[in-house]
């Protein structure tokens, strides 16, 4: 009996650098012509324009195969290829992903732990986090649901002396958890 075993977390995908066809690979049976110095050299069958490039000591590339015709360049095609990638990994490296970070209260909690969690909830919000602050409401603490909104407004106005916050989404009552998602206003 063969056994099985499951990935967990499933398949991610890589984000894959846009293709870009070069030289015979050009499907187009027209192309227009940009050369080496950004002249426009006209519209003409792919396979002169291929012949003119070799000449040259170039590639044919198709930089926007959208276009009818596509608009094809001549130009070395690994230093070409090289400067997208380079491109898209400093495109990747400014993109701040923000997360939502949690910090959980209760309704009996004390003061000093109170102030510990609007330390950390600082720290989230300085590194662009986003913040959802949650309530549990555990046994008769349900019937006062207007203890845990007071208990949230006190915390979220603590925040607010440190960094201006805007409300993503408002307090609500979830069955047994009051919670709201704040940002940093900027």
């Amino acid at each position: 009996m063969r056994i099985h075993h499951r990935r967990r977390g499933g398949y991610q995908k890589k984000e894959q650098a846009p293709v870009y066809n070069a030289n015979e690979f050009i499907k187009a049976p027209d192309v227009r012509v940009i050369d080496e110095e950004n002249k426009f050299l006209g519209v003409m069958p792919t396979a002169a324009a291929v012949t003119i490039a070799r000449e040259r000591g170039y590639d044919l590339v198709e930089v926007s195969p959208k276009e009818t015709p596509p608009v094809c360049k001549l130009l070395d095609f690994g230093q070409f290829k090289y400067q997208k990638e380079k491109e898209m990994r400093i495109q990747k490296a400014r993109a701040k992903k923000v997360d939502v970070k949690g910090i959980r209260l209760s309704v009996k909690m004390g003061q000093h732990d109170i102030d510990i969690r609007q330390e950390q909830a600082v720290e989230f919000l300085a590194d662009g986090d986003k913040l959802k602050i949650e309530i549990m409401l555990r046994g008769r603490e349900k019937e006062h649901g207007n203890l845990a909104n007071e208990r949230i407004k006190e915390f979220l106005a603590a925040i607010e002396k440190t960094y201006p916050l805007t409300i993503e989404q408002p307090t609500a009552r979830n069955g047994g958890n009051v919670s709201t998602i704040v940002g940093r206003k900027s």
